[in-house]
């Protein structure tokens, strides 16, 4: 028999982990990245890669989208579009305004190509281990009909409704991951200056009531003092706070924790970590906590 077939446009971080997933899963990938060392490395992993969006429209009937801002998609819509074949499926798995979305879908419907709001809840590391949860919404009968591509990257995937019901899912998970991610920063940095041992402390914790998702994902870099392996960079997720935080002002909705944990990545970022992992909001507070990494713990220099 054939092999499946899918595309995937955007070979990042999540676009790259979900190719080598669906690869694994017996699925022919036709990928497309505007860096030439993506297309490579898509190569290598066993993908067939595209010269083009439009190449990648011309050869496949589901095509997954992973992409970093709001430019990019209408530029790919509007590209699918031109190339469109028949009863196409679009699948955008992007943290983006919905408005945005919904520009792309009016676009894509005007030629036959059905697009899905589709966002993930996970890091790059977890794409990469298949464990990602996909928020679908617009239409069921498309949807069902992709179920076998979100099988082959994602751990699970759930139908929550209308199109733009899948962002709007994701906004909220986001909301939580922001503040989870610097609660489990501060709880490792009190441990740090009071002479705990950082290791054992995630350990214990995160078995525990005081653990959380963030704190098993992204502890273990605080624990090293290392985010150069980043899942999810710093300056991507200012972009995911931006879009969450304006899609709450809309609502007139308070949010007081997550604003209160949004300077803490733009600190990282004035430090110069805006490439390293969202974990590096360790660092911050350890420079706030006055914490120097290597001398003993709970002997930190003070001023």
């Amino acid at each position: 028999m054939a092999p499946k077939s899918v595309g995937m446009i955007g070979l990042g971080i999540m676009g790259s982990a979900m190719s080598a997933n669906l690869i694994r899963a017996g699925f022919r990938v036709v990928g497309y990245d505007v860096l030439a060392r993506r297309r490579q490395d898509h190569r290598k992993a066993g993908g067939t890669v595209a010269r083009s969006c439009r190449e990648v429209g011309k050869d496949s009937a589901i095509i997954v989208t992973s992409l970093p801002s709001s430019e990019a998609l209408l530029d790919t819509a509007e590209q699918l579009a031109q190339s469109a074949r028949g009863r196409q499926i679009v699948m955008e798995t992007s943290t983006l305004p919905i408005s945005v979305k919904e520009e792309a879908h009016k676009r894509l419907a005007a030629r036959g190509v059905t697009l899905l709001d589709c966002p993930l809840s996970g890091t790059g590391a977890q794409a990469r281990a298949k464990d990602l949860i996909v928020y679908a919404s617009g239409n069921r009968e498309a949807y069902r009909h992709t179920a076998a591509v979100m099988e082959g990257f994602a751990r699970a995937h759930y139908y929550v409704g209308k199109f733009g019901a899948g962002s709007k899912m994701k906004f909220v998970a986001n909301l939580l991951v922001a503040i989870h991610n610097v609660a489990a920063a501060e709880a490792m940095v009190l441990a740090m200056k009071s002479g705990l041992d950082p290791a054992q402390v995630l350990k214990v914790v995160a078995d525990g009531a005081g653990g959380s998702r963030m704190l098993q994902v992204r502890g273990p870099m605080m624990v090293k003092g290392d985010y150069s392996d980043a899942t999810m960079k710093v300056q991507v997720w200012q972009k995911d706070m931006t879009i969450i935080g304006d899609f709450a002002r809309k609502l007139d909705c308070p949010t007081p924790l997550f604003a209160a944990s949004a300077p803490i990545y733009t600190s990282a970022m004035a430090m110069g970590r805006s490439a390293e992992d969202t974990a590096a909001v360790c660092a911050v507070l350890e420079r706030m906590a006055n914490i120097t990494r290597g001398r003993a713990r709970g002997q930190s220099r003070r001023r």
